[in-house]
């Protein structure tokens, strides 16, 4: 199984709503297609990023199913299939694998906190549940749940548990994965703003938030990191940090919808619980996203 296809920048793209509500497809598929014309390497479709939550399971297959058709081949998508029910995760790993997605992005299981021989079982499961490669998600500030790093390593032994996307902020449990991986497991940072250091350490690349906003220039940033051009991707590194620490002024995806909308590339449409952002988050993503050269119409 070869997974380096998946090294580089993800985009963990947003859902686009229309005013009421529903699924804005319209708005998705010109999504899909600037991100790939700006030269991202993979897309994620249906993540946290995504308002997965919200979702029903009908709207999360129509949206891997707009995704992977706009996409078209010209990059590998990924899709969003995680939950705290394996049985439910199964159901959804199973839709995308057929509906001829590339990869799985399943998160840790939420609110039921299994051990780490519970963690190992739902993933295990899964992996045997599909011949896609499998990428673990480990977000221990949304599930309430750290996938330990022994038991990353030991899920990395089966054979499509492609790699592991990081957000747990524990650099010594990121490290241990590194240092102990098995050729062609990867490590893709789940957080922006330290993409960079995770690289530097010997990790592949980003599921990334900004990448929605400024795709080219994420994209330029990982791939100088990955080659080792060090001077320009730290220079790029702090341009685009305050627009990353922007991105989580409020829960995340409300500053890159907004700032989306900004753009013109999205309505200003939330599910609750999530609501549009204060005005002065508004102000922020405006000025910051100026300061990029990103044109802004709203």
């Amino acid at each position: 199984m070869d997974v380096t296809r998946f090294r580089g920048t993800t985009t963990a793209l947003v859902t686009p709503f229309t005013p009421d509500g529903a699924i804005d497809e319209r708005r998705l598929r010109a999504l899909v297609d600037w991100q790939i014309e700006q030269g991202v390497d993979v897309l994620l479709a249906v993540g946290t990023t995504g308002e997965s939550a919200t979702l029903s399971h009908e709207e999360h297959h129509r949206v891997m199913d707009i995704v992977i058709q706009q996409a078209a081949g010209r990059v590998p998508v990924m899709c969003g299939a995680g939950s705290n029910a394996t049985a439910e995760a199964l159901s959804l790993t199973r839709y995308a694998e057929k509906a001829g997605a590339d990869a799985i992005l399943s998160v840790g299981p939420y609110y039921n906190k299994p051990t780490q021989e519970g963690l190992y079982q739902h993933f295990k499961a899964i992996a045997e549940a599909t011949s896609l490669p499998v990428f673990i998600y480990n977000v221990p500030g949304r599930t309430g749940m750290n996938i330990a790093a022994d038991t990353i390593l030991r899920l990395s032994e089966i054979p499509n548990i492609a790699g592991v996307k990081e957000a747990s902020g524990n650099f010594a449990q990121i490290m241990r994965i590194l240092a102990h991986r098995p050729d062609g497991f990867l490590l893709l940072s789940g957080d922006d703003a330290v993409t960079l250091p995770i690289i530097a350490l010997g990790g592949d690349g980003v599921v990334s938030v900004v990448a929605n906003e400024v795709p080219a220039l994420t994209s330029r940033m990982v791939r100088a990191a990955l080659e080792g051009r060090w001077h320009e991707a730290r220079e790029l590194h702090y341009r685009l940090l305050p627009l990353m620490e922007a991105n989580f002024i409020e829960s995340n995806p409300i500053p890159v919808k907004a700032a989306l909308w900004l753009m013109g590339k999205v309505e200003l449409s939330y599910r609750l619980p999530l609501v549009p952002p204060a005005q002065g988050t508004l102000q922020t993503l405006r000025k910051l996203l100026g300061e990029l050269g990103v044109e802004v119409v709203n």
